[in-house]
């Protein structure tokens, strides 16, 4: 039977949207047992179902040459599409190789299209471009949601194991985790791959595609996520950070005409990609998760031509020689005309003894979907009183997990947006503890208890947790600027009126500091990692989006000299 559609992944194209599509394609008859698509593999075609039906499949072994594909006993059938339906997943117009298979069930028809002929379709097309990013989008979820996808093959007690999971939950690709420990399916792909025991975790792409305990910069390159290693040319915008503001910043400036390089160290989106729901973003009364959110801004990106660049933390940046030049860890140098700081900030560890050893089995800084995949319906707690706790819990208990929610604070709407904190109180599968710390934690290999101090009482309960999620206290990703450029006594990096002295490299200039410059002429900050910044989604964006008027003015005057600045003070 045809997969229904599920929340608009699966539409069925009107003729005149068929039409239109195949204006740019080519119509062609199917075999049976024909590979459409083959997991693992990049650049692959879109394509429309004209005649017959289609299935989606993982674990596909294909047959050599043209000979038709079996479905053996490790292939397991996620879709099943007919006539009007169009195949494929986000990955396809984010170069991202495709997370599984499609092949033919019976002889048919099909609108094939080229990759690049469908980007520009999506992206110039209002009406065919929303209804398929809509369902790419959706099926990116339902992939994620299913367990399917790249296969992480290890221990769950190792720590590269854990490394590589939280690497492809906090980026959104569809991955599942064979666990060594119990899952009869790990060694038999390990002796089909001819993988050994010390070349653990390995990541399984397709049955001839294995990467070996490969870095994270490894895994972003087979993943589309890094456009290049090297930087052979200098740009106008190197963005440092892909949060709301980084990624604003990238897709103004570059649909502004200017070259921007966007340098990420680990996830695109940042916290708010791992957001479950942001309700108070302009434009999006029902809400708009953080996944979505940073997905479409990545398409912007790509239509604008950002050099996008995943797993490279930056690790130097100075001015030199009227170019601002930056290394990174696990990639080339890059240099630039002008630079935004937007690296963000990162939740602090609780101080619990024993909490390392159940990082990433089962404490965690983000809840996603891949997390609330593993909870389930048992006992999780979440630490923290702020919106990012608050959207948390209300996520995780809205997918059947018993939540209760530790606040150090007495007032639930101390640091908390009061719709959230109304939506907590009323919901029947949360319980708040006020006034609470906790203190110790338990459990022989995963986390199986919670201590919490009560101030209230002075009294000390223990409470069943399987997992726990922490939410408190943020410090910026600015250690490797220490002695760089002036920094807040938190870390914090000041701009504009923060900044009394004006340093000689200003002079050349012939104006004063911009409002969100550092100390560093040229080099700007927006987000989270800047002093004074108001912690919100849509303030990030917009700190990103209005940088990038200063770093235009910025330009033009390295452009045209300090006599440009004193004509357009006097106009």
């Amino acid at each position: 039977m045809e997969t229904p559609d599920v929340a608009g992944a699966y539409p069925r194209l009107s003729q005149a949207q068929t039409e239109l599509l195949g204006r740019a394609g080519t119509r062609r008859a199917t075999a049976a047992g024909e590979v459409l698509i083959q997991e693992g593999t990049v650049a692959a075609d879109f394509f429309v179902v004209l005649q017959g039906t289609v299935l989606v499949v993982e674990g596909l072994h294909a047959a050599g040459g043209r000979q038709p594909a079996e479905l053996g006993p490790g292939t397991r059938i996620l879709e099943v599409h007919g006539p009007g339906r169009f195949l494929g997943e986000l990955g396809l117009v984010e170069g991202q190789p495709a997370f599984v298979s499609t092949v033919s069930a019976e002889a048919g028809e099909v609108l094939q299209i080229s990759g690049d002929d469908l980007r520009r379709a999506v992206l110039t097309d209002a009406a065919v471009g929303e209804t398929i990013l809509r369902a790419f989008l959706q099926r990116r979820i339902l992939l994620i949601s299913a367990g399917a996808g790249t296969r992480i093959v290890g221990s769950r007690f190792s720590r590269d194991t854990l490394r590589l999971l939280e690497f492809a939950a906090a980026n959104r690709l569809p991955h599942r985790l064979v666990d060594l420990e119990d899952d009869e399916q790990a060694q038999g792909i390990l002796d089909r791959a001819g993988i050994l025991a010390d070349e653990l975790p390995a990541v399984v792409l397709n049955a001839s595609q294995v990467l070996k305990n490969p870095s994270n910069a490894d895994l972003a390159l087979a993943m589309g996520l890094r456009a290049v290693k090297e930087h052979s040319a200098s740009y106008d915008l190197m963005v440092i950070g892909a949060g709301p503001a980084g990624l604003a910043a990238a897709v103004y400036a570059a649909s502004d005409g200017l070259s921007v390089v966007l340098k990420e160290g680990f996830a695109i989106g940042g916290q708010a990609g791992t957001s479950p729901r942001i309700e108070n973003f302009l434009g999006f009364p029902a809400g708009i998760s953080g996944g979505e959110l940073t997905e479409r801004a990545i398409v912007q990106a790509r239509k604008f031509r950002v050099q996008i660049n995943v797993a490279c933390r930056a690790r130097t940046i100075e001015l030199k020689d009227g170019e601002i030049r930056a290394g990174f860890h696990e990639s080339g140098p890059a240099s630039s005309r002008a630079a935004l700081l937007a690296t963000g900030v990162h939740y602090r560890r609780l101080p619990v003894p024993g909490l390392e050893k159940f990082e990433g089995i089962s404490v965690f800084y983000a809840a996603t979907v891949h997390e609330a995949r593993l909870c389930g319906l048992q006992p999780v707690a979440v630490v923290g009183g702020g919106n990012s706790a608050a959207q948390a819990a209300l996520f995780l208990a809205g997918m059947g997990a018993p939540v209760r929610l530790v606040v150090r604070g007495a007032d639930l709407r101390a640091d908390m947006s009061g719709y959230l904190a109304e939506r907590i109180e009323e919901h029947p599968g949360i319980e708040v503890l006020l006034g609470a710390n906790i203190v110790g934690v338990d459990g022989s290999g995963a986390l199986e208890r919670i201590v919490v101090h009560l101030a209230a009482t002075g009294e000390q309960r223990i409470f069943d947790s399987r997992y726990l999620f922490i939410f408190i206290g943020a410090k910026p990703h600015t250690e490797w600027l220490q002695g760089k450029l002036a920094l807040d006594g938190h870390g914090f990096v000041l701009t504009g009126a923060d900044l009394q002295d004006l340093p000689p490299e200003f002079s050349h200039l012939g104006r004063s500091r911009l409002p969100l410059e550092t100390s560093i002429p040229g080099m700007f900050a927006a987000g989270d990692v800047r002093h004074g910044s108001v912690k919100r989604v849509t303030a990030a964006a917009g700190e990103g989006s209005t940088a990038v008027a200063m770093i235009h003015e910025h330009l033009r005057l390295l452009r045209d000299g300090p006599a440009s600045a004193r004509q357009g003070n006097g106009h």
